[in-house]
């Protein structure tokens, strides 16, 4: 994740081991017997009704968000790509954006390292979140139709942080985060605002 002058977006570089509030990233939820032993689904995960095809932007994540988003966000400078491996891209490939000076930074990561890993979509993270990885866990506006929570360990929206996990398939979820805003409402809106360009997007619209 990204913290406010340092930082860039949640977790790209952890599994959903956790969030920290120095790095940037999606949340990565750590196996765990509840995630690997064949449990119920829990019923409080919200279900994707027609799931998104990411597979387009996998190798390139930073095309994923329409620059003219970005321009109206004032991230006018190249995204910095984040290739999935096995350290910091661990959650799946990424990007981010940053406004030169002000320390408010923007990223995107594509929870497909969570997936194939069996962690994926938001049924992970509320997994992750019932295991204390995660301790804030709330519900979001849907995008587009598309549910979404906001996720993090801890509540960090009142001081310009936010972060945003919208599902687009019941495997699969995509990271938004805004960060060093300042607020929750200005920080959310830009997330928001991210994550409908990117399900406009992967719709093909």
């Amino acid at each position: 994740m990204v913290a406010r002058v340092a930082v860039g977006v949640v977790a790209a570089s952890l599994l959903l081991t956790g969030c920290s509030p120095e790095k940037t990233g999606t949340a990565t939820p750590a196996p765990s017997e509840t995630a690997s032993s064949g449990s119920p689904a829990n019923p409080d995960v919200p279900k994707v009704a027609t799931a998104l095809d990411v597979s387009k932007y996998v190798s390139k994540p930073c095309d994923v968000v329409p620059s003219s988003v970005l321009s109206s966000l004032r991230f006018t400078d190249p995204g910095d790509v984040q290739s999935q491996d096995n350290g910091l891209g661990a959650s799946g490939p990424g990007c981010s954006w940053r406004i030169s000076g002000e320390g408010v930074s923007m990223q995107v990561i594509i929870g497909t390292g969570n997936r194939d890993r069996g962690l994926g979509g938001l049924a992970g993270l509320y997994t992750a979140h019932e295991s204390g990885q995660f301790p804030f866990l709330e519900p979001a506006p849907e995008v587009q139709g598309y549910p979404a929570i906001y996720v993090d360990k801890r509540d960090r929206r009142p001081i310009g942080n936010c972060v945003l996990d919208v599902g687009v398939a019941d495997d699969l979820a995509i990271n938004v985060y805004a960060g060093g805003y300042e607020g929750a409402d200005d920080s959310c809106a830009a997330a928001q605002q991210v994550a409908g360009s990117i399900i406009t997007t992967l719709k093909g619209a």
